[in-house]
């Protein structure tokens, strides 16, 4: 063999080596897009769930506050944004967070009642609740750890330039602007 036809040889192999490396980026990137379409599926779903939970308990609440009119409007305009279409997850973040906000205002105009917190469809429907925004919670952890992988992908160098060339983009993350999950606990002894 001449060495014209090795190095002929060694330019294949590393063409051939390049194209499966990008190859196997390309399809990478297709698997953490789809895992991070599904896991907002998911999310989807339970916000949904959360959606359609709030009416009965407003309507369990009404009955033994039925002078809280303002709060009762505010979480059905705050439902009624967070149900509808949004932009993306910091959009639907955002709406969410206005949502709990007033459902924190709904179970403080609740606590004002023995009766009403002591009623078993209030407390089920309170269950259930706190269920969903457990799951909705879980579903955000999953979610935010796929966006992760996936932005540090898109972001790191050599897999970028696959990126770059088929447009795959950072994903955005679901955050909790909950004050209560961002303040630090206070201890006192």
């Amino acid at each position: 063999m001449t060495a014209g036809v090795i190095v002929l040889i060694v330019i294949a192999v590393i063409v051939v080596i390049a194209l499966i490396w990008g190859i196997a980026t390309y399809n990478g990137f297709v698997r953490l897009r789809n895992l991070v379409q599904e896991a907002w599926r998911q999310i989807d779903v339970e916000l949904h769930r959360r959606h359609d939970l709030i009416p009965n308990l407003v309507e369990s609440v009404k009955g033994y506050a039925a002078h809280e009119r303002g709060v009762f409007d505010e979480v059905a305009r705050a439902r009624a944004a967070a149900a509808g279409p949004a932009s993306g997850p910091a959009e639907q973040a955002a709406q969410e967070n206005q949502l709990t906000q007033a459902l924190g205002r709904l179970f403080a105009v609740a606590e004002a009642y023995p009766v009403l917190r002591a009623s078993e469809n209030f407390q089920q429907l309170q269950a259930e609740l706190t269920n969903t925004e457990d799951r909705i919670a879980a579903g955000r952890r999953f979610y935010n750890a796929n966006v992760r992988e996936l932005n540090t992908k898109v972001e790191t160098f050599p897999p970028n330039i696959i990126a770059n060339m088929f447009t795959f983009e950072r994903a955005e993350y679901f955050e909790v602007e909950e004050p209560s999950v961002r303040a630090a606990p206070e201890v006192s002894f």
